[in-house]
């Protein structure tokens, strides 16, 4: 089986299967190959890797930079949650609306999240590595974010008592911000 490419309900953001060779030793999935991804639409040029671990029950997000915005391919080492990708482009027909799915280290899936979105996760296991791919570099001073509890947007988190930073929980609804700290 080669790299299969599922659309989702948002144009743009796409679900990645990679190949997998498995036997007694073990396993091996290339993550990334850049030729490979631009056959299916990717062309981006990635220019920094991250890697976040969090226990289970923390939602990080929803993050996104204006001036410096980043394109981001997620895939999960270990573990396992649900990604999270909000519409923020001002001038989108799919504005405030949302996808999720879940990655975990067992089903290998990559979600692919264009410019122009909030990103976050939870996790869902004791806790999960979190690899992300970044078409542009982080900047503190270009760092926004929505709530991750936006009643408009209404993400199904499944969680009871989420972990959430005090930063994140300051961001603002979606509604509230305004338009000029948008993307196009």
């Amino acid at each position: 089986m080669a790299l299969e490419k599922t659309l989702t309900s948002i144009e743009g953001v796409i679900i990645l299967t990679p190949n997998v060779f498995e036997d007694e030793r073990g396993f091996f999935v290339e993550t990334y190959h850049r030729d490979k991804y631009r056959e299916l639409g990717i062309d981006k040029d990635f220019i920094q890797d991250n890697h976040s671990r969090s226990t289970k029950n923390v939602i990080r997000g929803m993050h996104y930079q204006l001036t410096k915005p980043q394109a981001k391919l997620v895939y999960v080492g270990h573990g396992k949650i649900l990604d999270v990708a909000i519409d923020i482009r001002k001038d989108s027909s799919t504005f405030g609306k949302y996808v999720s799915v879940e990655l975990s280290a067992d089903n290998k899936k990559q979600l692919y999240i264009p410019e122009g979105f909030a990103h976050g996760f939870c996790v869902l296991s004791d806790y999960a590595d979190v690899f992300y791919k970044c078409s542009d570099l982080y900047n503190p001073g270009d760092d926004y974010g929505v709530l991750w509890s936006d009643s408009d947007v209404g993400v199904e988190w499944g969680l009871k008592s989420p972990i959430v930073s005090s930063k994140d929980c300051k961001n603002p609804k979606l509604s509230k911000i305004p338009l000029a700290m948008l993307p196009e």
